[in-house]
């Protein structure tokens, strides 16, 4: 049997419009579901991994309004919060699909720790916008009094920014082999991973930043030897020259031809642009295949129908 590594974003399970209540991130982590049993319905073993950035928005929020009568959470704890919830979502939607279409696969949620390096780059500038937006006034409040990174985002507020290191390594990558090769859907390495240092072996310390999770499952489908990279967004297809009037989408490229689109910046490091870079990076690793697409096109994706393709080897048109 083939093995997948499908990972969705954290927005996939709250629509445009939407609240982000719990009843509209069952209902839209089903319809993934649906989608993700179909792939183990053709025989794939699946591995779902997830964002968690508008749920962490969340909790952090919980810890600001309280933050007079409780201690506020760091972002690990924060980032382990919505492992915990978002798997709990996710994997009883997952299940559900399943026995749906009558399949006897059972899910486990696990919470994923991640190595980064303590002395990476990002930690001396971070860059990763997290959490609500805040008036000038209240971000320089958290500035002076908790010593935040803040940054103004796109005229809408000001919002705090967090190192992104790069994954290193997956504390639990053993443990999720063994459930994969015993038949489990496993749904893991949320929002990137709670991020922790290894101070020796076996010690880690929780660290104050977030993982890409497009990265992190780059690396995991590389460990765990997947034959399939399945990157969600929300397009069906990657496109080149994006909302211009010479847009095209893309149905297959190599590694090659990523790479130079890449340079020529026609995946900007805000939006596509780390996709492809996990993509490539899975490539590069020795995968063999990457699929980009939205949640809902997953099974014509699979068809071909949809979804753009990237390859290591040269395309042969």
């Amino acid at each position: 049997m083939k093995l997948a590594v499908v990972a969705i974003g954290g927005n996939s399970l709250i629509g445009d419009g939407q609240q982000g209540t719990i009843q509209e991130q069952e209902e839209n982590a089903f319809e993934t579901g649906r989608a993700i049993s179909g792939m183990v319905q053709r025989g794939w073993r699946v591995v779902v991994t997830h964002g968690n950035g508008p749920q962490v928005g969340f909790i952090l929020r919980r810890s600001d309004l309280a933050a007079d009568t409780l201690p506020r959470l760091p972002l690990d704890l924060c980032g382990a919060d919505s492992q915990g919830g978002l798997g709990y979502i996710i994997g009883n939607a997952l299940q559900r699909a399943l026995s749906a279409e009558g399949l006897d696969s059972s899910v486990v949620s696990m919470l994923t720790r991640v190595v980064v390096d303590g002395d990476d780059p990002a930690f001396e500038a971070p860059s990763k916008p997290i959490g609500p937006f805040y008036s000038k006034e209240e971000a320089e409040r958290h500035r002076a009094e908790e010593g935040w990174t803040v940054v103004e985002d796109s005229n809408r507020g000001y919002r705090r920014t967090v190192p992104s290191p790069r994954p290193r390594k997956i504390v639990e990558l053993g443990a999720m082999r063994e459930l994969v090769k015993a038949g489990y859907v496993l749904v893991a390495l949320g929002g990137g991973g709670i991020p922790v240092t290894e101070e020796s072996p076996g010690d880690y310390s929780g660290v104050e930043a977030v993982i890409d999770k497009d990265y992190a499952s780059s690396l995991l489908a590389a460990e765990i030897g997947a034959d399939l990279l399945l990157v969600s967004t929300g397009v069906p297809r990657v496109s080149i020259n994006y909302n211009r009037p010479d847009q095209r989408e893309i149905e297959l490229m190599s590694a090659e031809e990523a790479r130079a689109y890449l340079e020529e910046g026609q995946f900007p490091p805000g939006s596509m642009g780390p996709k492809i870079e996990a993509a490539l990076s899975f490539l590069e690793a020795g995968g063999p295949e990457v699929i980009v697409t939205s949640p809902d096109s997953i099974p014509e994706a699979m068809d071909g129908e949809a979804g753009t393709r990237i390859t290591a080897e040269p395309v042969r048109l």
